[in-house]
């Protein structure tokens, strides 16, 4: 059982470095437009660099690039799906691209494993999810998610539910980013070092994510058990209500939701 990754971008990347923990590197190609960029990655896994054409002849064909280049990469590998008389699976990692839009683009109803990761898979944090084609047999899948054990949690969901979980999933680490870097300029604002209102901040959401992954209490209940009565919490609280908090995080998640179903139409850049 081999894997070919093609793009060795930020998410192409995550993958390979989660897949190297439990496959050896020799059976983890790698690939990518600048050549040097997957030598680098390949050194650093103790994987093997390779070209596309090479890539696309493993048991699994990772297609790890841009929905806009998905096209243009499956037509240029179509004679190399089409010679092929093994048995292989396409895994795709592109927002807004349908599997039979997939299947389309390589010419065939080839096997597909849709699934969308975010960036800590990389360190096996990551939240992904995952649509199939009839055409994957049970095996195939569960193969598939044994190799990627180590990227971190999955989740089957239809792929209508996709767009929408793709913003949850795929966008967060952003927003969440965006929250901790403002979250520490207050620290700053008020007085703490840089680094540590960075540590001190990112260890709070971290910590507060894993409290309710491992008691599912619902969020407001954890939010009500540390506001105090007239205490600084809930004053932050009203702080953040009155510049909209939740309102601008439900529409971020909508923006990208309508974004990720654009992307799934031909000709958007």
């Amino acid at each position: 059982m081999t894997f070919g990754i093609i793009g060795t971008g930020n998410m192409g990347s995550a993958i390979a470095k989660a897949l190297c923990v439990r496959v050896d590197g020799k059976d983890v190609f790698l690939a990518n437009r600048t050549p040097a960029k997957a030598e680098t990655l390949a050194r650093e896994l103790g994987a093997t660099p390779a070209d596309n054409e090479t890539a696309a002849r493993c048991t699994y064909v990772v297609l790890a690039v841009k929905p806009q280049m998905m096209g243009e990469l499956l037509s240029s590998l179509r004679p190399v799906l089409k010679a092929r008389q093994d048995r292989f699976v396409l895994v795709s990692v592109a927002a807004g691209l349908t599997i039979q839009t997939l299947q389309e683009m390589a010419g065939n109803n080839y096997p597909v494993l849709r699934i969308l990761p975010n960036t800590p898979v990389s360190i096996g944090a990551g939240m992904s999810i995952y649509s199939t084609s009839p055409e994957l047999t049970k095996q195939e899948l569960d193969a598939f998610l044994d190799a990627c054990a180590a990227a971190g949690r999955f989740d089957e969901i239809s792929e209508a539910q996709m767009d929408a979980g793709c913003a949850l999933t795929g966008c967060t680490p952003a927003f969440v980013c965006l929250f901790l870097e403002a979250l520490a300029d207050g620290g700053v604002a008020c007085g703490l070092p840089r680094q540590k209102a960075l540590e001190y901040a990112a260890q709070a959401i971290a910590g507060t994510a894993q409290l309710y992954l491992e008691t599912r209490t619902h969020p407001g209940a954890m939010k009500d058990a540390v506001c105090s009565p007239g205490g600084s919490t809930i004053a932050g609280v009203r702080a953040l209500e009155q510049g909209g908090f939740r309102a601008a995080a439900m529409e971020a998640v909508e923006a990208a939701c309508k974004r990720g179903m654009e992307l799934g139409k031909p000709n958007q850049k």
